[in-house]
């Protein structure tokens, strides 16, 4: 079998302009990311759901507004996100990546401050947040939600 000589330009990646990743295997792994159905998510559905309490999933709570919550309950106009620690800048988990500093300091912080407005806009239109972190226990997390609710 005849080796296959590799020419090392030809395997070096170079990100595309303006791009945010710092290595192909970083923007394989960013683009992979889900934006719904993530495992905290899910975990904190299922011990709502045990609770008994029936709610939509991934929804708008208010239509004209473009910002959708994990879980939404119309009647009792209560939103539920589960932030993930790195994508919403958990205080007790989040640790700045060391490439692309600049790049990602700015994102988190886009994060941070359109989760503040989510909540800030949905207050106005008299609902309730609930934020539920990805390491917080789902049953805390589920919990809360029925204190929220007022079937505590």
């Amino acid at each position: 079998m005849a080796s296959q000589a590799t020419d090392p330009e030809a395997s070096s990646w170079t990100a595309p302009s303006g791009s945010w990743a710092s290595s192909e295997a970083a923007r394989r792994s960013m683009r992979g990311n889900r934006n719904r159905d993530t495992r905290p998510e899910m975990a904190v559905r299922r011990a709502v759901h045990a609770l008994g309490l029936r709610y939509r999933v991934a929804a708008r709570p208010i239509r004209g507004i473009r910002r959708s919550a994990d879980l939404v309950f119309r009647r009792s106009r209560v939103a539920v996100f589960v932030d993930g620690c790195f994508w919403h800048g958990c205080p007790d988990h989040f640790v700045l990546p060391r490439t692309n500093v600049d790049y990602w300091t700015a994102k988190i912080d886009r994060n941070r401050a359109r989760d503040a407005e989510t909540d800030a806009l949905l207050a106005d239109a008299g609902w309730i947040v609930v934020r539920v972190w990805e390491h917080e226990a789902p049953s805390r997390g589920a919990d809360r939600v029925r204190e929220t609710l007022g079937r505590g």
